[in-house]
C-alpha cells in the first residue's frame, strides 16, 4: 500500500495546481470521460431522432415513410407504442444527462 492510500495516487488538489487524476500512464481520467460522453451523445442523438420518427403520426408526415399511416388502418399494437414511448423517454434522459455532464466538464476544466 502506498503512502496515499489504497488507490496509490496522490490526492487531486486544483488550488495547488495539481494535475487531473490519471488512470494509467498518460491517460487523463477527465479526457477519457469527456470522450465517452461525446460518443454517447452522438449515438443517443441519432437513435433519438430515429425513435421519434418511428412514432405513430397524428395525420401524416415523416412517420408515414416508415409505415405509420398504414398501421392505423391495420390496427396498431398498444404495447408496441408504449414500449416505443418508454425507449424514447429513457434515451432522451440519457441524451440530457450527457449534455449536462459535458457542460459541467467544459465549465470546470482547467486549461
Amino acid at each position: 500500500m502506498s503512502r496515499w492510500g489504497a488507490c496509490g495516487a496522490p490526492p487531486y488538489n486544483r488550488q495547488l495546481g495539481g494535475s487531473f487524476p490519471t488512470l494509467a500512464k498518460g491517460f487523463n481520467l477527465v479526457l477519457v470521460l469527456e470522450f465517452v460522453l461525446q460518443v454517447l451523445l452522438g449515438i443517443s442523438s441519432v437513435l433519438l431522432t430515429l425513435l421519434i420518427l418511428l412514432h405513430k403520426g397524428r395525420g401524416g408526415g415523416l412517420s408515414d415513410m416508415f409505415g405509420g399511416g398504414m398501421s392505423a388502418a391495420v390496427g396498431s399494437s398498444g404495447l408496441a407504442e408504449r414500449n416505443l414511448n418508454r425507449f424514447t423517454v429513457i434515451l432522451a434522459l440519457v441524451w440530457f444527462v450527457s449534455i449536462v455532464a459535458l457542460g459541467l466538464i467544459t465549465k470546470f476544466s482547467v486549461i
